[in-house]
């Protein structure tokens, strides 16, 4: 009878240990979990364009904010540069083998990322995209600025700048990236508006610095009349105020740039830089993860939510509004 009794327990300890969750109890490669999932806890993937610039690190903030407070665990991994479309492809794969709750993703390329999308909508994970979508109508909602309104709004200002008048250079990132491709958009549009503000320029920043400052030169020194540059994303805006310093012309080129890093924040104040065109990178990780929970708790949530944009200036930085915005995680 003590043989059996021990035998009937042997084999529960076996079960016990053997049959476990879906989910791995270790986090995925290179992943990086703001806390090990519980029985009832959610696992939600937030995987950005990139992990080199600091706008991606306040998306970060916001998503792990809501990740306590919805009571998620969240694994951000990502490629390390936003050019890197396999690489993402590669994680977004990892993740749904991994049987991760849902997705909140930032795409690389809006035509490339759409089948993986499409993998994780055929393994009933939900997908919110935010930042940069997909050309698909998968996804269950996409958080983002209206990227056409801001860059709209870059050329209203360098229309003020410049008094409605000289030749303009536009700085985009990355081709077939959506949210490169609205701002372009969008600054072309604004431009419209005001006949004697030719675009005469646009040259691609690659989403690095470097690239970003040859590019730059490369403006200035093909078109001796240039009046003013927008610069479409935070390396590009880098790059370009690197270049105005190298080629002495700060001031008499006027730069407007998108998002505000530290290094720009600082461009600005020196008056390398005008004006930037301001995003809520905290808000956009945040509200990501709010209606990734919403999604799964089959909840409806707004097709597309705008996180919103505004204009900083050396007038206006200081403001309690403008502090609030830039300190915001």
């Amino acid at each position: 009878m003590k043989h059996a009794v021990l035998s009937l327990l042997l084999v529960a300890a076996f079960l016990a240990v053997g049959c476990g969750g879906q989910k791995p109890a270790e986090p995925a490669p290179g992943a990086s979990p703001t806390a090990q999932p519980g029985a009832d806890m959610l696992e939600i993937a937030v995987i950005p364009k990139g992990l080199a610039h600091q706008f991606w690190i306040s998306v970060k903030a916001g998503a792990e904010s809501a990740g306590k407070e919805f009571g998620a665990s969240i694994l951000w991994q990502g490629p390390p540069k936003e050019t890197e479309i396999a690489q993402q492809i590669s994680i977004v794969q990892d993740m749904i083998t991994r049987r991760v709750d849902a997705l909140v993703l930032a795409a690389c390329d809006e035509n490339a990322l759409a089948s993986v999308v499409a993998q994780a909508a055929e393994a009933n994970i939900p997908v919110i995209m935010i930042d940069s979508g997909v050309k698909s109508d998968l996804p269950k909602a996409l958080v983002a600025t209206d990227n056409v309104e801001g860059a709209r709004m870059a050329a209203r200002h360098m229309a003020s700048l410049l008094g409605g008048k000289g030749e303009v250079g536009l700085l985009p990132f990355v081709p077939g990236a959506a949210t490169s491709e609205l701002r372009e958009r969008g600054f072309k549009e604004g431009l419209q508006e005001f006949p004697d503000m030719p675009l005469v320029v646009t040259n691609y920043s690659q989403s690095d610095v470097g690239i970003g400052m040859n590019v730059t030169s490369d403006m200035i020194t093909a078109h001796p009349n240039l009046a003013g540059i927008f610069a479409a994303n935070e390396p590009g805006a880098i790059g370009a105020a690197q270049a105005l310093r190298a080629a002495g012309k700060v001031g008499q080129v006027k730069l407007i740039g998108f998002d505000a890093t530290g290094e720009q924040l600082k461009a600005l104040r020196e008056g390398v830089i005008q004006a930037l065109i301001v995003q809520n990178p905290f808000k956009m990780g945040y509200e990501g993860v709010k209606s990734a929970v919403a999604a799964l708790r089959g909840e409806t949530i707004p097709a597309v939510i705008d996180t919103g944009v505004t204009v900083v200036t050396l007038e206006n930085i200081d403001t309690p509004e403008v502090q609030a915005l830039l300190n915001a995680g």
